[in-house]
């Protein structure tokens, strides 16, 4: 049972809607819209409808998001969900990557970026070319963060935990796109969160403008020539959005509000809900508000904003030389050749503690910073073996591996793998990739009929 909703809340947008304000308030009274988002870094939109698995009504923003109509559904418990070939997500919040628009090739940076819903997006329209940099600051978010980043396949990302002041000083003017998803009063999170509703107080919004305010300044200086900023909440108050982004534009004259593509159910900015002398000039209405009673969603704003100048080539990048100890190497060659059917890459190989990482990128660039992960993750030299890491299983395209399970969606023994079951399947010993049909789910490793169980403890089922 939720709390009720806040009365200056509904004071101030009683206010600001008028007319519209009971379409509002009832909408607050619905069950929260549960979207469901594609991951192409695994398969295509029109892929996943063949197999059919929920309900699904097209979102009008973009080709893989979808609204999940069958209320009854538990897309969360799904074996495609574990498989990482979709991620559940606000459908209004999909509408960031849209906006951003990153490329193939371009070095794109997400400030705040946990849990991961907008980070992975960005990650499957990057397609495993150029780099993205997810920050996040707070260390249990970083750690979920990498979980979903991991498990829906992304490979070529950064995880940092610094202030992004720090980021501006050691990446002043790099990035192709910088997306600022701002901490805020989290006003659109009302249908589904009790501690937002129980949290929100009025002195709220006026400290969380001052705070997004340094935020977006010290993320601007990330921006290359020619780049662009997206500015992004989860609430309605115009102090929070209009107000930020118009204090933006009057010190940062280098910087231009973007038109946004016509789509249905965007609707614009709106400047007459700020001080008259803070909006005048400024063209506040090509900022975008999603609402809750208008259209799919929760309710968002956004504000995309580009850099004045050329914007710079994608980023060709290569991978370092190989630095790893020689038994190291002869441990990962071997379990290459003895486990998978691809080629393995011969530069990029890092060694963290006792971890194996793959790096499309050289190490020089991000100095002196320590992310807290870098790369792809293979595996773990422990006690002279190589034992191959959850993500390198999440990262193949496909069955990559020369002992392979595959099971249907519905085969109860893949149930019993992700709840930690051991297997029983005669075979060649060794490594074994475990997949759901075309999509790989974790290793297991076979001795006799046996197949030992090594799905991560803390993703298992209950």
């Amino acid at each position: 049972m939720l709390p009720p909703l806040p009365d200056p809340f509904l004071a101030r947008m009683r206010d600001l809607l008028g007319s519209e304000y009971h379409a509002f308030w009832a909408s607050l009274h619905q069950p929260p819209a549960q979207g469901l988002r594609v991951n192409t870094l695994k398969l295509t939109p029109q892929a996943f409808l063949a197999r059919g698995p929920f309900a699904l009504q097209p979102l009008p923003w973009l080709p893989e998001g979808f609204l999940l109509t069958d209320p009854t559904a538990r897309p969360g418990k799904h074996p495609y969900h574990a498989a990482g070939c979709y991620y559940l997500q606000d459908p209004s919040a999909m509408l960031a990557a849209v906006l951003l628009d990153p490329q193939p090739g371009q070095a794109v940076l997400d400030v705040s970026a946990a849990p991961g819903g907008k980070a992975t997006h960005l990650a499957a329209r990057l397609r495993g070319q150029g780099v993205l940099v997810a920050n996040e600051v707070v260390r249990g978010r970083a750690r979920t963060l990498v979980e979903n980043l991991e498990r829906l396949g992304a490979t070529a990302f950064l995880v940092t935990q610094e202030p992004v002041a720090r980021l501006a000083q050691v990446w002043p003017g790099r990035f192709h796109r910088v997306l600022v998803d701002a901490p805020c009063s989290g006003e659109g999170m009302f249908r589904k969160s009790s501690s937002a509703r129980a949290q929100w107080h009025p002195r709220m919004v006026e400290g969380n403008a001052a705070r997004q305010e340094r935020l977006l300044e010290a993320a601007a200086a990330t921006v290359a020539p020619g780049g662009r900023l997206l500015y992004a909440t989860c609430t309605f108050a115009p102090e929070e959005n209009e107000a930020v982004v118009a204090h933006f534009l009057r010190t940062h004259p280098d910087f231009t509000l973007v038109t946004p593509p016509r789509l249905p159910g965007l609707d614009p900015g709106r400047p007459d809900w700020i001080p008259a002398p803070l909006a005048r000039g400024l063209p506040l209405e090509r900022c975008v508000r999603i609402w809750p009673h208008r259209s799919p969603g929760d309710g968002h704003f956004f504000a995309l904003m580009q850099r004045d100048g050329v914007e710079p080539a994608p980023w060709l990048s290569s991978p370092p030389p190989s630095r790893l100890k020689a038994q190291t190497k002869h441990l990962l060659q071997t379990f290459w050749e003895d486990t998978l059917t691809i080629p393995i890459p011969p530069k990029g190989w890092v060694q963290y503690g006792d971890f194996l990482h793959y790096l499309p990128w050289d190490t020089d660039w991000w100095q002196p910073l320590r992310p807290w992960r870098a790369g792809w993750r293979v595996g773990q030299v422990r006690h002279g073996r190589f034992i191959p890491h959850h993500a390198l299983a999440l990262g193949l395209q496909a069955p990559r591996a020369r002992r392979v399970l595959v099971f249907g969606a519905e085969d109860p023994r893949v149930l019993a793998y992700l709840r930690g079951e051991t297997l029983h399947a005669p075979g060649n010993a060794g490594w074994v990739l475990i997949a759901v049909e075309d999509f790989p789910l974790g290793w297991g490793k076979r001795v006799g009929d046996v197949v030992k169980n090594h799905y991560p403890r803390s993703w298992r089922w209950l």
